[in-house]
């Protein structure tokens, strides 16, 4: 197992792309903790993940408050005495012109995918180095950290600047073992993205076809959404990548939408 006995924290893991990662983790024997806005909805998960056989934790967490997070980082090394691999994947999306974005929508974005990584970070980063292990942070990114699209000026943003964090990550990280990296998906099918299907099509005037094939897809090789099962398994090649080779790097998960 490639995880055999690291403690995992996965942020918004209790649906989408963050329950997934918890569940390959989980499979490849981390202890993993699903750390989410909805608390019932983080215990069910763990408890599920139980049932099958696998150590799981439930910590509640807005990860854009700072006690919360604090709080939630300590309960897991008082559980399981240190934190191996944080998955910083909490995120929303709004969608709207520029002129029409009120200040409030853009900091409760900005706090969401930059304050909420920056926080987790911190918090888990002292365990990290005190372990003698190092550790592995993954940073949820977006296509839209390398690109840009309509009505989403805070999201493209906040992903371009998960970015710059996880460089300073990896640099100041590397002396202690610990690698930072992002992952940036395309389109993956899960309820963010649904409920901006009809958003987009009401704003762009066109039919929700249209803004999956035209908007959405247009720029794939295949005209495919990626899956949670793709951002998963590149999830668990940054975890489970055994030295400071692979830190400070995006990797774009997109069927090929924006090529480097």
């Amino acid at each position: 197992m490639k995880l055999d006995g690291k403690v995992a924290i996965v942020t918004g893991a209790a649906s989408g792309i963050g329950k997934e990662i918890a569940s390959v983790y989980a499979s490849e024997g981390a202890k993993v903790v699903i750390a989410d806005l909805a608390p019932d909805a983080a215990e069910q998960t763990a408890a599920d993940f139980r049932a099958a056989g696998h150590d799981a934790l439930a910590v509640a967490m807005d990860v854009t408050n700072e006690d919360q997070v604090n709080a939630g980082v300590s309960k897991v090394v008082e559980t399981w005495g240190g934190v191996d691999i944080l998955v910083s994947n909490a995120g929303i999306q709004i969608v709207h012109p520029v002129e029409e974005f009120t200040l409030a929508e853009w900091k409760k974005m900005l706090a969401i995918h930059l304050d909420g990584a920056f926080l987790t970070t911190r918090a888990c980063l002292p365990h990290m180095y005190a372990s003698g292990r190092g550790g592995s942070i993954i940073y949820m990114g977006s296509v839209h950290s390398k690109e840009a699209s309509l009505l989403k000026a805070p999201y493209v943003t906040a992903k371009h600047g998960l970015i710059g964090l996880s460089k300073v990550v990896a640099k100041e990280g590397a002396a202690h073992g610990v690698r930072a990296n992002v992952i940036c998906p395309g389109f993956v099918r899960t309820p963010l993205v649904d409920k901006q299907i009809p958003e987009q099509a009401k704003t762009l005037g066109i039919s929700e076809a249209e803004v999956i094939k035209n908007v959405m897809l247009k720029e794939t090789v295949d005209g495919e959404f990626t899956t949670v099962a793709d951002v998963a398994a590149v999830a668990l090649l940054f975890a489970s990548f055994p030295s400071n080779a692979l830190t400070g790097q995006s990797l774009v998960v997109s069927h090929g939408w924006f090529m480097q």
